[in-house]
């Protein structure tokens, strides 16, 4: 099965918390693209987390982010970008159904999603 993993992280956020988190919230399968908000397309952690698994990395606007229906949408993170959800929303963006609700870590978020073969 092919993943993508939805992912969120605070400004800064150490590029191996990331990766680690990611590695944690995986299911069984083949992990084909990363997936974010495009505010943090530039970010280390991110750039580094997409060569490290070999993967592209999509990226969405706050405004696409903030139409999916997600199952634990965040306050905090709508004050703060501006969408209510980055990780869970930008999975069921870049693939079709979500397998891994949000996991964080103390600067990060992760969410899978099935992706189209």
């Amino acid at each position: 099965m092919n993943l993508v993993a939805g992912v969120g992280c605070s400004l800064g956020c150490p590029p191996d918390e990331l990766r680690t988190l990611i590695e944690a919230t995986l299911p069984a399968g083949e992990l084909v693209a990363l997936a974010t908000v495009d505010r943090r397309a530039h970010e280390p952690c991110m750039l580094a987390a997409a060569e490290h698994f070999g993967v592209p990395l999509h990226t969405h606007t706050a405004a696409a982010l903030a139409q999916v229906d997600v199952p634990t949408p965040s306050a905090v993170v709508a004050r703060h970008v501006g969408t209510p959800s980055v990780a869970e929303a930008a999975a069921l963006l870049s693939g079709t159904r979500l397998l891994v609700p949000k996991t964080r870590s103390e600067h990060a978020t992760c969410a899978v999603a099935e992706c189209p073969e």
